[in-house]
């Protein structure tokens, strides 16, 4: 059983190995270091050790994708089995109907998805297109991404693909670290359903939307496809791998950023700022009163 001094020094050297901006890696080490030092971590269970390194490194380095987390279930630490997470979060997917909690025909021909988590493209592309599909014939669309808590940079370029006409639209890069490559993400040429590029959408958002939620929102906002309703975002760019340290600990280390190819930048640390600012809980309302003319 490792002690915390030791679950934080793994925590620390996968940083330093993976952290998208490694300027920030020796201030990230010594503010810790210094708190361990200092006896900060001592007798801290699990849960509490995860919480309080996390404010710490948060506070030193204000990237909210940068944590130690807490998981009830046990992880392999069998390093052929690291996979930055992806066996698990395809897990969860499959057991959330790839991240689409509901799809309604509102009052109106107002079409309404509610998706709480942004499946990989691969694998949700049939239930994304089933949800599209579903409102093809509305007159005007609501994606409601109050309650998404992330997901994946390729479901995100899909799900903002419908709402093009074609694959000519350059959405944004992401630049890893590990290997210093810039990758593209286009819209997709070919999609499982009709796309929906000449009606208005609305956003929805809220203080809890996330990283891959926030992806989808801050895109179709900065090419002018949607109007953003509801609270400021979270404020996580960066997509992340997860590495267990303990059976019952990980550490998530942002490996890469998003420039998003209309603002040169994107929403980490300040989110995503919506065109019209209710609360959450009125988003709905307004986006309805604003497509209805009421």
């Amino acid at each position: 059983m490792l002690s915390n001094e030791q679950i934080i020094g793994q925590a620390l050297d996968r940083i330093e190995a993976g952290y998208v901006f490694p300027e920030k890696v020796a201030d990230i080490d010594a503010a810790i270091r210094r708190r361990l030092v200092a006896g900060e971590y001592d007798n801290l269970d699990g849960p509490a050790l995860c919480e309080t390194v996390t404010a710490h490194l948060q506070k030193v380095c204000p990237d909210k994708h940068l944590r130690l987390l807490w998981s009830d279930q046990p992880q392999s630490l069998d390093p052929a089995d690291e996979d930055g997470g992806r066996a698990a979060f395809l897990a969860l997917l499959r057991a959330e109907n790839q991240g689409i909690r509901r799809v309604e025909h509102l009052d109106g021909n107002v079409g309404l998805i509610d998706v709480r988590r942004i499946a990989y493209a691969d694998e949700g592309a049939a239930a994304i297109g089933a949800a599209m599909q579903l409102v093809a014939l509305s007159s005007a669309l609501i994606l409601d991404l109050r309650a998404c808590s992330g997901g994946t940079p390729e479901g995100a370029a899909m799900w903002c693909s419908y709402f093009f006409r074609d694959d000519q639209v350059h959405l944004n890069d992401f630049y890893e670290r590990s290997t210093g490559a810039t990758r593209q993400f286009w819209t997709t040429a070919h999609l499982p359903a009709p796309r929906y590029a000449d009606r208005p959408v609305h956003v929805l958002t809220s203080a809890m939307t996330f990283s891959g939620g926030e992806d989808v929102a801050y895109t179709l906002q900065a090419h002018g496809r949607a109007v953003v309703v509801g609270e400021t975002t979270r404020g996580g760019a960066h997509p992340t791998a997860r590495h267990p340290v303990t059976e019952h600990i990980l550490v998530t280390v942002p490996t890469a950023r998003t420039i998003n190819s209309v603002t040169g930048t994107n929403w980490e640390g300040v989110g995503v700022i919506p065109d019209v600012p209710v609360p959450a809980d009125q988003a709905l309302d307004t986006a309805l009163k604003a497509i209805l003319g009421a």
